[in-house]
């Protein structure tokens, strides 16, 4: 049963760092299962205050990730049509099936939503364009990094513990 456990939060590691930066999949919330599946074999010690840390910046940086790219929308002189452009803009760019859509579908949503919001000021709606992209690569960012934080907790703990789970 702990083998299963150890696979399983594992593979959680492994959709958890993809999804850092693919909004497709979960990402440090996958990373978190990962980390309660390892405390939940019989040879790791539980560690209560190391899940209840990690769940709280979790839940913290998952909020942060949905304000980030609006607030950069904002912040670059963008309207409410910028952020639903740069949300919907988010959503084509991962179900196209072209390279990077990823980065570039949030930043022409954003671009586009704020032609329609004022189509005169092009410079405007560029602007609060490069506001939403770097808001959404600041917020990938933060979950990637913070992914790699608990894998290397995850693989810290796998090899503390080696002995017993193998």
């Amino acid at each position: 049963m702990d083998s299963l456990l150890l696979i399983l939060g594992f593979v959680c590691m492994i959709v958890g760092i993809f999804g850092s930066f693919l909004p497709v999949l979960p990402g440090l919330s996958s990373c978190w299962v990962g980390l309660l599946l390892l405390h939940l074999t019989k040879a790791v010690y539980n560690n209560y205050w190391l899940l209840g840390i990690t769940l709280l910046l979790t839940i913290i940086i998952t909020i942060l990730d949905y304000i980030i790219p609006a607030k950069g929308t904002k912040k670059f002189g963008g309207s409410s049509y910028g952020v639903w452009g740069t949300n919907i803009g988010l959503i084509v760019g991962i179900l196209a099936p072209i390279p990077f859509g990823v980065i570039i579908g949030p930043f022409v949503g954003a671009l586009i939503g704020e032609m329609i919001y004022d189509s005169t000021n092009h410079k405007r709606a560029f602007k609060a364009a490069t506001g939403s992209l770097l808001g959404f690569l600041a917020s990938s960012f933060i979950n990637f990094m913070f992914c790699v934080i608990y894998f290397g907790i995850f693989i810290h703990t796998t090899w503390e513990y080696r002995n017993l789970l193998f």
